[in-house]
């Protein structure tokens, strides 16, 4: 089966900085998309940071200027560098990634378990 393993989080003080890691393993024959989602205490899932194999990339206004996605595609990696942390960036971080297990197979949708990024003084 295919996991995603998320490492990097952690508490930080106000405007510090973390990165993220997701690796995938398993049976992977090729990933469409790889990025991370985060979930506010109280608030819903919302999109962070994606980047897809054609290499667009795509970032929330709120991490915009601050937080880069990045990928190592021999490792089926994607990184999430986080500069200049807020309070409001507090939030459990999930990997998500859209993937071939097969050549020809359907692209599926996964998930990590989620990371602890808490930014606090």
């Amino acid at each position: 089966q295919v996991q995603l393993v998320e490492s990097g989080g952690g508490l930080v003080q106000p405007g510090g900085s973390l990165r993220l890691s997701c690796a995938g393993s398993g049976s992977i024959s090729s990933i469409a998309v790889m990025g991370w989602h985060r979930q506010p205490p109280g608030k819903q899932r919302e999109l962070v940071a994606s980047l897809a194999s054609s290499g667009s990339v795509n970032y929330a206004d709120s991490v915009k200027g601050r937080f880069t996605i990045s990928r190592d595609n021999a490792k089926n990696t994607v990184y999430l560098q986080m500069n200049s942390l807020k309070p409001e960036d507090t939030a459990v971080y999930y990997c998500h990634a859209n993937l071939r297990r097969t050549v020809g197979g359907p692209a599926l949708n996964y998930w990590g378990q989620g990371t602890q990024v808490t930014v606090s003084s």
